[in-house]
């Protein structure tokens, strides 16, 4: 009979999606992943998956894979040997560095490869002299990374994910995790099980919200003001904890002295909620034994996002609401690796590690390390500030690594015009995407299950996966392709594997030290930092003291800021995007998944009832959704979901972000993709 006596082999591996990190067991016949088993002594999944993870064959195995390296001639592609790809993309860098040096080099890492490709290509940037090397993190968790880091010393979740189990109250705040994270989920009912209250602030009704004893609907781009009113609250009423916040805090009296013309009436006024119920949620939260606060791109995509990570961790900070079992801040990441991408120095700002890339310290530690003559000294330019300098003609190169900014940027027409305009485009990538479609060279990768490597999720847990099937035809490891390329520009990258390449971040990247690829490849890794090889990695931060250089908490003062663009009468309407739980940022991967498009097929905005029947506007009918930017079309969904005067799209399709606003938060850079001014008509 046939298939009896073909042997199976059950693979360990790590979901290629969002950033918990789940992990499951790739079954494999005959070097072909066939399906998959669960992993029930997985600490963070325990053998749960959500629809995309469970979903994930459909990508692995899909018939659109890219198989060959192509060469753009005119409209059309050739399909050409890796040897004369390689050569070409040498050849079209080094041309850019002859002729206007090595900042005229954009670099994109990604956060769906692993620590020792991103490793890898951060180096090669720089090697070549350019500081421009950034990742997906600008546009998701950049204010985590500065205003998170700059706080607490650590832009990183200070607690791991099971450990909400333990919280006696958790504030939801801008995260549908639900649906972004379901995983998660679990962990948070346990939690509710066990007497834990729930309070989840999102202006929308989400499956998030159906968790909570108390869903605060404020008003978009009014968080900072909640959580002003919640620490005002908290103060008159003695709440806060006056011996932390003297024992391992500064500036606490700088705070107080800012909310002292502040009133929580007022902030019910500007967010739209009573004062009852802001008093409320600052009780439950300030009140309990152990406090959890989790927020994500609600609170990160703002042109203050910095500022409203600084309140987050300000809140936190005063109740004494961190350091402890289920006490903490934990910012949900997006990608499956991009905690581990910004630790191996993949952004602007930073070497690996985190080392200031505009200390001079930094950078003579790594040309010692390297062996380098020279490496570029300050901050680069960010992915967005990359698209503006191409426009410009200041970038003129780049190399893009399994990112998709024609689909993910903000105002993605200005995005298309700026990589049009580069001299030499070369996109590395799994399918053929609408970036790579753009590309003079397309590199064709292999897929997570495809090679070997380690994978930081959002709770600092870094895990290694082996090479469980091979990549199709002539795909080839990403690591392979940067060292391939180095090479040819004269850089020797002499890894001949992924194990190498982590032992060199062992010994440059400090919490890293103890991470070893046989200490990591158990289920579940090991949580960082880890600093040693007998250390058994750290599940909790700042229990003793925090990471800054006086070992104290550093509190803010900050005010809110409106968002760039408010309704007026030409554009009535304000306009919020997010993610659904059966689709992944551009949808490069789950919009070819069968299973995952029959439940959402296309692009839609959600309406409200009251809006729709001015507007004339039925459901289920093509409506045209348009900003200052252009416009887009979309299926109306009529639903109170979303409260009247504003219409929630999902930006996983392409055209959501051909009208999202552009507008950056002035400190991480970060786009204000949660706030655009929009108006709404039927399509013709």
């Amino acid at each position: 009979m046939e298939g009896v006596g073909i042997p199976k082999e059950l693979i360990p591996s790590v979901c290629p999606y969002c950033a918990v990190g789940c992990g499951f067991y790739l079954e494999v016949e005959k070097g072909r992943a066939t399906g998959l088993e669960y992993m029930p002594e997985h600490p963070t999944g325990e053998g749960g998956l959500c629809p995309k993870g469970n979903a994930v064959l459909e990508v692995l195995n899909h018939e659109e894979r890219l198989r060959y390296p192509l060469k753009r001639n005119g409209d059309e592609w050739i399909r050409i040997s890796w040897e004369e790809a390689l050569d070409l993309v040498a050849k079209g860098l080094s041309k850019a560095v002859q002729e206007h040096g090595g900042r005229s080099l954009g670099f994109l890492a990604s956060s769906r490869c692993n620590n020792e490709e991103n490793y890898a290509l951060q180096k090669m940037a720089r090697l070549l002299g350019s500081p421009n090397v950034d990742n997906c993190a600008r546009l998701c968790h950049s204010p985590t990374v500065v205003g998170l880091g700059g706080a607490l010393g650590t832009g990183a979740m200070t607690n791991n994910i099971r450990d909400l189990e333990n919280s006696r109250c958790i504030l939801a705040i801008g995260t549908n995790l639900a649906e972004a994270h379901p995983v998660v989920s679990r962990w948070i009912h346990k939690a509710k099980d066990n007497g834990a209250k729930i309070i989840v602030v999102d202006p929308r009704i989400t499956h998030t919200s159906w968790m909570a004893d108390l869903h605060l609907r404020l008003k978009p781009g009014t968080d900072i003001d909640l959580l002003r009113g919640m620490m005002k609250a908290a103060i008159e009423e003695g709440s806060i904890d006056r011996s932390f916040i003297a024992d391992r805090t500064n500036g606490f009296e700088d705070l107080k002295r800012s909310l002292e013309g502040f009133t929580v009436e007022k902030a019910a006024e500007l967010t739209g909620l009573s004062a009852g119920e802001i008093i409320k949620a600052a009780r439950l939260y300030s009140r309990s034994e152990a406090s959890a606060l989790l927020y994500s791109m609600g609170i990160t995509q703002h042109i203050c996002g910095t500022d409203n990570v600084r309140a987050c961790t300000d809140l936190a900070l005063i109740c004494g609401q961190i350091g402890r079992p289920g006490a903490g801040i934990w910012p949900m990441r997006g990608q499956n690796n991009v905690q581990g991408t910004c630790d191996m120095g993949a952004m602007v700002e930073f070497y690996p590690g985190y080392k200031r890339a505009s200390d001079p310290s930094s950078v003579d530690l790594f040309k010692t390390s390297w062996g380098a003559p020279s490496l570029p000294e300050g901050q680069g330019m960010t992915s967005t500030e990359m698209m503006d300098a191409a426009l410009e003609g200041q970038i003129r190169a780049m190399y893009v690594i399994g990112e998709d900014p024609v689909i993910c940027d903000p105002n993605t027409s200005k995005t298309q015009k700026a990589l049009e305009s580069l001299d030499f485009l070369v996109v590395q990538e799994i399918f053929l995407t609408a970036t790579a479609k753009l590309a003079d060279i397309v590199l064709p990768a292999a897929a997570w299950a495809e090679k070997d490597g380690s994978y930081t999720s959002m709770e600092r847990r870094i895990q290694w996966i082996d090479k469980a099937v091979p990549a199709p035809e002539e795909a080839k490891e990403g690591l392979s392709i940067i060292c391939e390329i180095a090479r040819r520009l004269g850089h020797d990258l002499n890894y001949t594997s992924a194990s190498e390449v982590l032992e060199e971040i062992n010994q440059t990247v400090p919490a890293y030290r103890g991470a070893t690829r046989s200490r990591i490849s158990n289920p579940g890794g090991l949580p960082w930092p880890c600093p040693a090889e007998d250390h058994p990695g750290t599940e909790i931060l700042h229990v003793g003291g925090f990471s800054t250089p006086d070992g104290r908490a550093n509190l803010a003062v900050v005010e809110n800021v409106p968002p760039a663009e408010v309704p007026s009468p030409e554009y009535p309407i304000l306009l919020t995007t997010g993610r659904i739980v059966v689709h992944y940022n551009s949808g490069s991967m789950t919009r070819r998944s069968p299973s995952l498009m029959e439940r959402d097929p296309e692009l839609y905005v959600e309406v409200n009832p009251e809006d729709a029947s001015s507007l004339k506007i039925a459901d289920g009918s093509m409506v045209v959704v348009s900003t200052l930017r252009g416009g887009t079309r979309a299926k109306a969904r009529l639903t109170n979901a979303v409260k009247p005067g504003m219409v929630f799209m999902p930006f996983h399709y392409h055209g959501a972000n051909l009208i999202t606003s552009d507008a950056r938060d002035p400190v991480s850079k970060i786009p204000e993709y949660k706030a655009a001014a929009c108006n709404i008509v039927p399509a013709e």
